[in-house]
């Protein structure tokens, strides 16, 4: 579906360039996690996929058509949510009236159903809302839109520890079987129970690649006393003992990954 093709890309001004011969390739129906530092492109990748900034060298292409096109049918199945936005001066009613023709399966129906999940009325006045509320608010009318390709930046930011529950459970509820959906977040405990794909960037480059599933068969994530260190690769001490991450043997269950201690293995090179 999106296929990233050997693209470099730098702000003007900035001599060191953001990407430099990144490919990557993302399938349907599957809920990507994009993890980095600071400054290490992620939000920037986003916007390449959504054709709002363009490769200097390379492509990246939706379909086979490069989104930077901006083709009306392209545009139809792309919607991102960036970190930081407002919304104008008006009701959703008449927000909705304006902004929905232009995404042919757009639900009233999910968009109401998404709104009870945050706790809201149909009825609001979006200037009057908190940014809090503008976020669910937004992520609603996103959901909505059914696009096949739906990007989110940082989309837990300025929630309260109920609406980061809600916010899972909506997305889970809502999401299309023909959708992908592409999270850049550092609040990885915000959304590890939801992601089927972890994507971790570094210095222009992709250090994981790979399937949830795969990490889970591969790994073991628990807490253990300092007697029990026994094929570990990585540890953190915390109040409950150390945070591991240990190779799994042969017949042993599988653990639900924790992401931070993953990233923070991958990031130090400990696991690759």
């Amino acid at each position: 579906m999106i296929d990233v093709n050997n693209i470099s890309f730098s702000y003007p001004h900035q001599k060191e360039r953001v990407f430099d011969g990144f490919s990557l390739k993302l399938e349907e129906n599957k809920i990507y996690g994009l993890l980095g530092k600071n400054g290490t492109g992620k939000s920037t990748l986003l916007y390449l996929i959504a054709g709002l900034l363009r490769p200097k060298t390379g492509t990246v292409c939706c379909d086979g058509i490069a989104t930077y096109e901006r083709r009306a049918e392209t545009l139809a199945e792309i919607f991102l949510v960036p970190e930081e936005f407002d919304l104008p001066s008006m009701t959703l009613k008449r927000y909705v009236e304006l902004n929905a023709p232009f995404y042919p399966r757009f639900s009233q129906e999910r968009l109401e159903a998404c709104l009870s999940d945050f706790e809201l009325e149909t009825d609001l006045q979006l200037h009057a809302l908190s940014m809090g509320q503008k976020k669910k608010v937004f992520m609603s009318f996103a959901l909505a839109t059914n696009t096949r390709l739906l990007l989110m930046d940082e989309p837990t930011n300025g929630l309260d520890i109920p609406s980061k529950s809600q916010f899972r459970k909506t997305v889970a509820q809502n999401m299309s079987e023909e959708q992908t959906i592409i999270i850049s977040t550092h609040q990885v405990h915000d959304v590890e129970a939801l992601l089927d794909h972890i994507l971790m960037l570094n210095q222009r480059q992709l250090l994981l690649n790979a399937s949830v599933q795969e990490i889970m068969e591969k790994y073991v994530f628990e807490y253990r006393l300092p007697t029990e260190m026994d094929n570990v690769l990585y540890a953190e001490p915390t109040l409950q003992g150390n945070a591991v991450m240990a190779l799994r043997q042969e017949g042993q269950a599988e653990t639900q990954v924790n992401l931070e201690l993953l990233f923070n293995a991958v990031t130090k090179g400990v696991v690759k």
